[in-house]
């Protein structure tokens, strides 16, 4: 839910750690980090942020780089972020995040911990849930995730095991609501427990602001009442980006999602539409229904050595089947510029204005390309 804007000191810190990536490995990085040991470095990072779902927000975090734990086939480096933030909205979360490589990239551990006090808003399930029928509700929430893939050999694919909890717990709900009358799955709360596997294929040229190169995704899970769960569902979830760059100054990116579910399916876990990566000019969780596809395209240009333009368009829609896909379209667009903070590093700062098909309009600050 987060889209983080990181102040003007903290860009240089972390931009110039990024540097580090392409060093041997167990090489230090000259930078004014604190230095734990010759493998490891951290650094600080305020936080100023702004998203539709949370306004203003404001925190703080920590980022550890590992120098000795590097990927070899593509000099990505093991890091792990904790941060906290806090929203205008009484919005508080407190997130944990680890990527760490072995085996010099031969295997790779991803995982993330998170818990967080959400007032959020509710429109009902569908592609037609209305506007007049918004209600608040505020809950806390418990999610771990974690992640173990496995390299294929000669290859850019990797293939992975995934583990998912989640506890959600409310705090406050709308009287007389739909939340209040628990007829909506989720609303009396949820734990879920599941297991799932991974493949993916990645060759993109970086991952903050891809230029070049691929990202494909399949991921797959299951919640099951054996392992914990008070509710049992499968899901499905395909993510497919690719890159063109059309000239030195010109980038062409397209991004298609599909998500399914099926069972048992709580609010808080069927696809949602909207939000600072998918959609943009739609509140995350405006529409919500078991089944969901999106589909991007944006036009990156670069006017300046540091400045960049871009222009995006989007469609999607959800539904409880997949034929219910069909019966709608919802689209969106907008655009916003690009500032890249060193000469030599292609993490960018960011700032998007996006109107959806209804003339509703968001506005996304963050660090780097929404995908």
């Amino acid at each position: 839910m987060k889209i983080k804007l990181i102040t003007f000191i903290s860009i240089m810190f972390f931009s110039i750690t990024l540097l580090g990536q392409n060093t041997k490995e167990n090489a230090l990085i000259e930078t004014d980090t604190m230095r734990i040991s010759k493998s490891t470095q951290i650094i600080g990072l305020p936080i100023i942020f702004y998203t539709p779902e949370t306004s203003f927000g404001i925190g703080g975090g920590l980022q550890f780089f590992y120098l000795d734990k590097i990927n070899k086939f593509n000099l990505r480096q093991s890091s792990m972020m904790i941060d906290a933030i806090y929203t205008a909205e009484n919005q508080f979360i407190i997130d944990v995040n680890p990527k760490l490589f072995f085996k010099e990239g031969n295997y790779y551990f991803d995982a993330a911990f998170k818990y967080k006090i959400f007032p959020n808003s509710f429109w009902g399930i569908g592609p037609d849930a209305k506007e007049s029928d918004k209600e608040e509700y505020n809950m806390s929430t418990v999610m771990i995730r974690a992640d173990i893939l496995k390299r294929l050999p000669e290859s850019d694919l990797n293939f992975g095991v995934q583990y998912r909890f989640q506890r959600d717990t409310f705090l406050e709900k709308q009287e007389g609501g739909m939340m209040d009358s628990d007829s909506i799955p989720g609303s009396e709360g949820a734990q879920i427990s599941g297991l799932g596997f991974i493949f993916n294929f990645d060759d993109r040229d970086n991952i903050f602001s891809p230029n070049t190169g691929n990202y494909f995704q399949m991921n797959t899970w299951f919640a099951s009442r054996v392992l914990g769960s008070t509710y049992s569902f499968n899901k499905y979830i395909i993510d497919l980006r690719k890159y063109f760059a059309l000239s030195d100054k010109m980038t062409l990116a397209t991004r298609a999602y599909l998500e399914n579910s099926y069972g048992d399916v709580p609010f808080q876990h069927q696809s949602w539409l909207g939000g600072g990566d998918r959609m943009r000019g739609y509140f995350r969780g405006r529409y919500i229904d078991d089944q969901l596809y999106t589909c991007q395209v944006e036009m990156r240009y670069k006017i300046h050595q540091r400045w960049r333009i871009n222009a995006f368009c989007a469609f999607g829609e959800v539904g409880p089947t997949v034929l219910d896909l069909f019966n709608g379209l919802k689209f969106s667009g907008g655009g916003g510029i690009r500032y890249k903070f060193l000469k030599k590093n292609d993490t960018l700062i960011r700032l998007d204005v996006g109107v959806n098909r209804d003339l509703g309009t968001g506005v996304y600050f963050g660090v780097n390309e929404a995908f």
